[in-house]
């Protein structure tokens, strides 16, 4: 068991000093970095990674950070961050008052009260993705500029 504890350990290093010594400057490790965390909060599943590497090729960022920076949104991660997005979506639009009774959808109005959830999903997802974008590019920009100037 400590074999395998310590092997773990071992590739995960590995794959910190792979992430850590990918090409370009520190801004755009950080920019394909960031892009990649705001397009892992959208929920198009299978297309985020194109979106984030689409994104950073757009911004001149680092695409490999781009498709890492998507792994924020994985199986463990998808109903919080969805319905957290879903939530601040609905706070910008103010309609918390208008709460939707999921046992009273019908065929009928399926459609109607899907525009509802998709536009304050989308909207709560732009808005959670700005600032966790903006934040985890930080994150990654302050050390690697640090990093950049001892050498």
């Amino acid at each position: 068991m400590r074999k395998i504890f310590l092997n773990l350990i071992k590739r995960i290093r590995k794959f910190i000093s792979w992430l850590w010594n990918q090409e370009g400057s520190p801004s755009q490790r950080a920019l394909g970095f960031g892009v990649g965390i705001f397009s892992g909060c959208f929920p198009f599943f299978g297309l985020q990674t194109l979106m984030g590497v689409f994104l950073a090729k757009i911004l001149k960022g680092n695409t490999i950070l781009a498709a890492v920076g998507t792994w924020i949104s994985n199986p463990f991660t998808y109903l919080p961050l969805y319905y957290f997005n879903f939530r601040i979506g609905s706070l910008l639009f103010n309609s918390d008052k208008e709460v939707v009774d999921y046992s009273l959808i019908t065929n009928n109005n399926l459609w109607s009260q899907s525009w509802y959830l998709s536009s304050r999903l989308i909207i709560g997802s732009i808005c959670v993705g700005l600032v966790t974008g903006i934040i985890g590019g930080l994150c990654l920009y302050l050390p690697l500029k640090k990093l950049s100037n001892t050498i």
